[in-house]
């Protein structure tokens, strides 16, 4: 086969050309890359290439020996630098890359697809011609409902996790879960558990393991660690057919410097700042998307879209968002140049993030924009109409680094501290926020999440509970790293499935017990949720009894009856007679008691009702008097 080239087939219009160059074009997935498709009766592969500073591209693969002139494809003739041109006879599978002679600087050198939909598994770094259509999915009851089941009056409780290292094949070289098997364990574990929504590390395709997928090469290709993209769509297809959302980690605030990618992809800085005080992220060593270049946008918009269209996802997490709104992020004085107005704001990324969530909103309405922001940039989630930045809802980095260092603390200490646990509430409801404990806390000897619990193995685990009891009472949707619901010691290594034989200890599994039964107990009672966002669901029964290390609240929902009462002990001292203040008279009992036998703990507690007596109490006409467990957290509702 000769596989001659065409020149009279174009994927692009007019206004593709005109919206791609405004910074507009949401899907360039569907125009550029290689895309299979038949020309005058003739089966071959449609290629389109951003290159605009390029003398000359050329197809090289497997067709063709990897030779570097004999597919040369043809710049337009509009002034967008895309080079185009369809190859008879290329089939789906084979590998390929670009050959960029550049206009400057004598730069000769191959590059990936910035557009492939599937690449080699690395270490190998070419493209693969592939197509992402055409899967049979059969999520649609789900994707009828999920605007229900991703709402910010929904309960939200998310599994974190890294794919190559959730559970491994020991016996296999210690191999990976592939995405069809994780279809099968993955799913079983997650109904075990009671969780809503599961959240991917990156599965873009990025060369080195040990970056955990956040030095992308790949914006638009599932990583081909785990399989092929249509196993990957599968993955997510079953886990919507029993109940369960999907997001994705994505990162448009850098990429990696490997040279197959997207850097200095035509010889020129095209996809990165051209500046390196804009360009280049000095604490990762990679590099920064020029987000004032409306192509770029363009880029980055289409690949958002493009996993929540061709894949189905449910919810992006877009990482690093203080490091794109800041430009003295992690620099030193004199590292960065002030912008127009004077001030250190990087106005370009606002703009475009600002872009982003108005696009996909806009086409995805049901879906989740999460951003890990760990600041205290204003309006985060609140609606570009206003000047937020759009997103749906923001990681509170707040509440997770002050209810970790207050956990840290011997309870003997608490009482100095106790600011740390109420602080939150003064602004627990200015964003749309989630809980989270992700995988950035355990990891770089920051330790794992119960050895940064104080005292013996019964405190360490009775303070674990405590922690995750008041975590999923406390105002924002919940997320829960992978081994935290398991109270592994080690910190995460990404080289190693996580430890699972722990859970033949009681301590581990009555632990995962406990945290399965407050998933269900928090997805079936709706006063743990419906108003997570605003001040009418929760009210401080006491917020100031530092000398007992005892904070206490009502979650409310628009019924008073489904009101959950919270009690917390912080302290190692059993609290007898401890008396709160209650809005009704009648009965009340514990739904729920982090220090239950059933969990390994004390079996301390409060077995019958609870009535309250006409004694006013925390301004509150009625008081009841329990037992208060020592580190120990209980729910109470009115019977």
């Amino acid at each position: 086969m000769t596989h001659a080239m065409h020149y009279n087939i174009s994927t692009l219009s007019d206004l593709d050309i005109y919206l791609f160059k405004e910074g507009n074009h949401t899907k360039l997935y569907e125009k550029f890359g290689a895309h299979t498709m038949q020309y005058k009766g003739l089966d071959g592969v449609h290629f389109a290439v951003w290159a605009p500073n390029a003398q000359s591209v050329s197809v090289r693969g497997d067709f063709n020996g990897y030779a570097t002139e004999s597919h040369p494809l043809k710049l337009r003739e509009d002034d967008s630098g895309i080079w185009e041109g369809f190859i008879e006879g290329v089939e789906q599978g084979l590998t390929y890359k670009y050959h960029i002679i550049s206009k400057f600087h004598n730069i000769i050198h191959d590059k990936s697809d910035p557009f492939a939909f599937f690449s080699e598994k690395p270490s190998k770094s070419a493209s693969r011609v592939w197509s992402v259509d055409g899967y049979d999915w059969q999520d649609e009851k789900w994707m009828q409902t999920r605007h229900k089941l991703n709402a910010h009056d929904a309960p939200v409780s998310v599994y974190e996790m890294h794919l190559g290292s959730w559970r491994r094949k020991v016996e296999e070289e210690n191999r990976y879960l592939s995405y069809r098997e994780l279809a099968v364990e993955l799913l079983a574990y997650l109904k075990q558990m009671h969780y809503t929504h599961v959240e991917f590390m990156p599965l873009t395709e990025y060369p080195y393991f040990g970056s955990w997928g956040y030095q992308v090469t790949g914006y638009y290709s599932a990583t081909a660690r785990f399989g092929e993209p249509q196993d990957l769509m599968y993955l997510i297809d079953v886990l919507h057919e029993n109940g369960f959302g999907v997001i994705m980690d994505w990162v448009p605030s850098h990429f990696a410097v490997d040279m197959h990618g997207l850097v200095n992809f035509d010889g020129t800085a095209l996809y990165e700042h051209e500046d390196p005080q804009k360009g280049f992220h000095p604490e990762w060593g990679s590099y920064i998307f020029n987000y004032g270049r409306n192509e770029v946008k363009s880029f980055l918009i289409s690949s958002a879209m493009f996993w929540l269209d061709k894949y189905h996802i449910d919810g992006i997490r877009v990482d690093a968002v203080a490091s794109m709104l800041y430009l003295n992020y992690a620099r030193e004085e004199g590292e960065w140049t002030p912008n127009v107005n004077g001030g250190n704001e990087n106005l370009e990324a606002v703009a475009f993030l600002r872009k982003l969530n108005e696009s996909v909103y806009a086409e995805f309405s049901d879906i989740m924009m999460i951003a890990e922001e760990s600041t205290a940039w204003p309006m985060v989630t609140r609606p570009t109409s206003i000047g937020g930045l759009g997103f749906g809802f923001k990681w509170n980095m707040g509440w997770m680094h002050d209810t970790l260092k207050y956990m840290s603390y011997d309870p003997i200490h608490r009482q100095h501290h106790h600011h740390q646990l109420t602080f939150s509430l003064w602004y627990a409801f200015d964003e749309h926020f989630m809980l989270p404990l992700s995988h950035d806390e355990v990891v770089h000897m920051k330790g794992s999440l119960i050895n940064k619990m104080p005292g013996d193995t019964n405190q360490k685990f009775a303070n674990l509970r405590t922690m995750y009891a008041y975590m999923m009472a406390h105002p924002g949707k919940k997320l829960l790293f992978m081994g935290g619901d398991i109270a592994q010691y080690r910190e995460w290594n990404f080289k190693e499935s996580i430890d699972w034989h722990l859970l033949k200890d009681p301590y581990h599994a009555n632990l995962q017990k406990m945290l399965s039964d407050l998933n269900h107990l928090y997805r079936n009672e709706r006063a743990l949720y419906q108003y997570d966002e605003k001040h009418a669901g929760f009210e401080w029964i006491d917020d100031g009894d530092y000398q007992h290390n005892c904070i206490s609240f009502m979650r409310k929902s628009d019924l008073p009856d489904e009101t959950v009462y919270v009690v917390c002990n912080f302290a190692d001292e059993t609290w007898v007679s401890y008396k709160i203040g209650v809005p009704y008279e009648g009965e009340y009992v514990e739904i729920f008691n982090s220090q239950s036998s059933y969990y390994e703990g004390w079996n301390i507690g409060n077995t019958g009702p609870l009535k309250a007596i006409k004694e006013p109490m925390h301004g509150r006409e009625y008081s009841i008097t329990l037992t208060l467990p020592p580190l120990g957290v209980i729910y109470l509702k009115k019977i």
